[in-house]
């Protein structure tokens, strides 16, 4: 039987490598776009309330990317606005549609971020625990996952991933780690000493693709890797896995409150952020150590 999954945000970091992976696993691909360009693509504008409807009609599996880059602009107030709107808007527009067929998904697979803990320090922190403090990220990362439990209550099993840092050389934390890396310079953050928890971007792929065959996942779960690493060290290891000489230098956390005002504290808080609900779930990491996932970047 044909297998029909509708992906929003697909392409994007995690979209670009997850897209192959679930057609290598017999997945037929719908993917909504602003611009559609192909047969299997169809489009959509959350912002405007406008979907081709043809797009839901008949698949078995949702996954949710969706979702303007927290990081690729400064925070103004309109800014935050697009950030929460791109996300609270992708998933009620889904919903609504979804609401009124009889013929449902089975499965809605939602995004989230550790950044729902809000900067929480030495702190070990699991789905159990609340956010640590009031903050815009903590406040979209709230109604992001609030949009994502209406699809629950329509009976579809629901799962939301709160993910980390996720390492990738085609983009997001890691090529900005890697810039002053090829000019010999090691750039860490604030002291160094900040929580990261990262996950290298197959394990997170693999972990969407986990979640559609285990119909006993559902609810929240960190996506991070089971062992994070301070700031200082996850520089130092990416010089080495990309073998190059380096001078270790903070970037101090006053300089960058002043290029990144509100922002910076995505790349300043301290996630210390526990993997052992998605452990003793049964998910198997491919790359649960720094060094291995990191080696495996650098050598492609």
């Amino acid at each position: 039987m044909t297998k029909t999954i509708l992906i929003a945000g697909g392409t994007g970091l995690i979209g670009k490598r997850l897209i192959p992976m679930l057609r290598a696993e017999g997945w037929t691909i719908r993917l909504l776009t602003r611009n559609p360009k192909g047969p299997e693509q169809f489009h959509w504008d959350p912002l405007t309330n406008k979907i081709d409807a043809a797009a839901l009609d008949g698949v078995q599996a949702v996954i949710n990317l969706a979702g303007a880059g927290i990081a690729d602009k400064r925070w103004t107030t309109q800014r935050k606005k697009e950030l929460i709107e791109s996300r609270v808007k992708a998933a009620d527009l889904l919903w609504q549609h979804f609401s009124k067929l009889k013929a449902r998904p089975e499965v809605y697979l939602s995004a989230s971020a550790i950044g729902f803990y809000g900067n929480s320090g030495e702190a070990w922190m699991s789905e159990s625990d609340g956010p640590v403090e009031e903050t815009f990220m903590v406040d979209c990362c709230r109604q992001w996952e609030s949009a994502a439990d209406r699809f629950a209550q329509l009976g579809i099993r629901t799962v939301k991933f709160r993910i980390g840092v996720v390492l990738a050389r085609e983009g997001g934390a890691l090529a900005e780690v890697v810039k002053p890396i090829h000019f010999g310079l090691g750039a860490y953050f604030g002291d160094g000493q900040a929580w990261w928890s990262w996950i290298h971007r197959d394990d997170v792929c693999g972990a969407f693709l986990w979640a559609l065959q285990q119909p006993e996942a559902s609810g929240v779960y960190n996506l991070v890797a089971p062992n994070p690493v301070r700031g200082k060290a996850l520089v130092a290891d990416t010089a080495w896995a990309m073998q190059k000489k380096v001078l270790l230098a903070p970037a101090p956390s006053f300089v960058l409150r002043l290029i990144f005002g509100e922002m910076s504290a995505v790349i300043l808080n301290s996630n210390r952020v526990s993997a052992d609900k998605l452990l003793k779930s049964g998910f198997a990491f491919q790359y649960p150590e720094l060094e291995p996932a990191l080696r495996h970047i650098f050598a492609a």
